[in-house]
């Protein structure tokens, strides 16, 4: 086969399955890893695929370029079953930070519909909207400069005040993992330290993030493996990023 052909093969390959996984491409084209990398480069500078941990996704297919707004219902039904898991962890009379995370919107909702007293700060207005409902939940917004893309508080400003505070627990967004450096990733530097902020300011952290975020990773690591309690998912990875993060210590839930 030729290269042009394998190449169009594997985008083949890509648009039926969603992505692809470099080992497995090596055995069903019957050539060498290096050979199959040197194809996903290709095709990834031809703006057909992005490359990810191990493989490739299809470009037009990366949900992460989509603002945080416009990502409210996709993968609406993992996001809720990962709200649901992290629901589980949060006891009465705690203190949480909810982050600007779709998926932290669910957990809101679970949250504000149940008979919790709890304190939770978050920096997202669609979160702080959902639990003033609830009078028995005391929502405290972080303020600071308002990001639309988001519609929530970045920056300096919202950092100070998430210094302040000692939180029993975290659940933090994610733009992906970057598993060469065992890290957790988000796309800009505003979010990614606004993120850290509140990771270094909790007991207990949390990455919520839906298993396709596994394959794929962003421009700013606001934390590594080692920093975090866990990260809940809707469903695990396969067996070897199931192994990489258990032998950092990473919970997965």
């Amino acid at each position: 086969m030729f290269t042009e052909e394998r190449q169009n093969a594997i985008e083949k390959c890509l648009r039926e399955k969603g992505k692809v996984r470099v080992k497995e491409l090596s055995e069903m084209f019957q050539v060498t890893e290096d050979c199959i990398r040197k194809d996903l480069k290709i095709l990834e500078n031809a703006g057909r695929l992005k490359r990810t941990y191990g493989g490739a996704i299809l470009s037009q297919e990366y949900p992460l370029e989509r603002n945080v707004v416009d990502r409210r219902m996709y993968n609406l039904d993992k996001k809720k079953v990962i709200a649901a898991k992290a629901f589980r962890l949060i006891k009465n009379n705690e203190t949480i930070f909810l982050d600007v995370s779709t998926t932290n919107i669910e957990l809101a909702r679970l949250i504000a519909s149940s008979g919790m007293h709890i304190v939770v700060v978050s920096n997202m207005i669609d979160i702080l909207q959902i639990l003033a409902a609830n009078p028995s939940i005391t929502a405290i917004g972080t303020g600071g400069t308002m990001y639309r893309s988001v519609n929530g508080f970045m920056g300096a400003a919202a950092i100070e005040v998430i210094k302040q505070y000692s939180f029993d627990r975290a659940f933090l967004g994610s733009c992906g993992v970057d598993m060469t450096d065992f890290a957790v990733t988000t796309s800009g530097v505003e979010d990614g330290l606004t993120k850290k902020a509140a990771a270094q300011s909790s007991r207990h952290k949390y990455v919520v993030m839906e298993r396709e975020k596994f394959y794929f990773n962003e421009s700013y690591k606001y934390t590594h493996f080692d920093d975090i309690s866990g990260i809940i998912t809707d469903e695990f990875p396969d067996d070897t990023i199931v192994n990489i993060l258990r032998n950092t210590g990473v919970k997965l839930l």
